[in-house]
């Protein structure tokens, strides 16, 4: 069930089910990290590729508004 919307519950008052489970673990914390570090050397590793090789662009299958959408993703200090 989808408990989003549900205003919060002391533990005591909350269903058997919920008590002895975590909503976010420590694993599922790393990873997202894990996930989001892939995401941005893919970016990094992408950006330094259009500006040193663009014709491997057209190898990857991108087109070059896609990989300009995709470094734009980067943060501001690496862009």
């Amino acid at each position: 069930m989808n408990d989003i919307l549900v205003p919060f519950a002391p533990l005591a008052a909350r269903p058997a089910e919920m008590k002895g489970r975590r909503r976010h673990g420590l694993s599922a914390l790393r990873s997202l990290i894990a996930e989001r570090r892939k995401q941005a050397y893919f970016r990094f590793a992408l950006k330094r590729m259009a500006t040193d090789n663009p014709h491997l662009i057209d190898d990857i299958g991108l087109t070059r508004e896609e990989v300009e959408a995709e470094i734009a993703k980067l943060p501001f200090w690496q862009r």
